[in-house]
């Protein structure tokens, strides 16, 4: 045992994936109902779903590690948490306007960072019932809600593709701006497609090998990014922020304002 890693990691692991799956079919029991849709002062959504699914998820972690720090997108935030050497950092429901629009890419998302950087991850996609996790040092791994059963399965081990050229990129479905689209342009000789999608799907469909490039301009916060920063890095994958520099957790600000940038390889940034 790692003697800076005072849990055991497969339980540890477990029960985030499973926290994930059971957050998710809290979701898709409002999701196949009528719900109502709140807005915040950022005008962002906010559903039955997104409460009783962050309901869950903290009632769970506080009951099985109460020493561990939590910061939740609908959760009052406690700035103690920052005393903390870890600290579960979670997205009850991330893609909360695709799942007012029914299109089915929203996650679960729940990380774990240690002083300050992202070492676990589960990101659940409820309608698909495909699950990502992974684990600083072991790996990145996807399998579904039907066959998950033994953690960290070689079987279902995950890893970037090793494309260079004829770039497969993602775009975000409900926040496109001007200069991710300028950036695509300036760089079309490099890119062979382009998928849209919703949601950590995104930065999953790059740690599996199915995508090489996301770019998020626009802010975001900690809770959008912890789960799947860690599914991408420790698929070989590469995550920044948008001026290039490190990403961190657990922050006063948990605003993510520089944007991030993903990537298969480092060699395939776009300027």
């Amino acid at each position: 045992m790692d003697t800076n890693f005072p849990f055991d990691k497969e339980k540890l692991l477990n029960l985030m994936c499973r926290t994930a799956i059971e957050a998710g079919e809290i979701i898709m029991r409002i999701y196949k109902k009528d719900f109502s849709v709140e807005y915040k002062a950022d005008e962002s959504p906010v559903t039955d779903a997104d409460k009783a699914a962050d309901t869950y998820i903290n009632d769970v972690l506080v009951r099985e590690y109460p020493t561990v720090a939590r910061l939740s997108e609908e959760t009052k935030d406690d700035r103690a948490r920052r005393q903390n050497e870890f600290c579960f950092i979670i997205d009850p429901l991330d893609g909360t306007k695709e799942f007012v629009k029914r299109n089915g890419e929203f996650t679960v998302n729940i990380g774990l960072s240690k002083n300050g950087r992202t070492i676990a991850g589960a990101v659940y996609a409820p309608t698909t019932e495909a699950l990502y996790y992974a684990l600083e040092g072991v790996g990145s791994f996807k399998t579904s809600k039907e066959k998950f059963g033994k953690i960290f399965d070689e079987n279902d081990k995950i890893g970037v593709s090793d494309r260079t050229g004829k770039l497969i990129i993602m775009r975000s479905r409900s926040h496109p701006d001007e200069k991710t689209l300028a950036l695509f342009e300036n760089n079309k000789d490099r890119i062979s497609e382009i998928k849209i999608s919703g949601s950590s799907i995104k930065g999953c469909m790059i740690a599996e090998g199915a995508a090489d490039a996301y770019y998020r301009f626009g802010p975001t916060h900690e809770w959008d990014t912890c789960a799947m920063q860690a599914v991408v890095e420790n698929a070989g994958g590469v995550f920044l922020q948008g001026d290039c520099s490190a990403m961190t957790y657990n922050r006063e600000n948990t605003l993510n304002e520089k944007g991030f940038i993903i990537l298969n390889k480092k060699e395939n940034l776009l300027k």
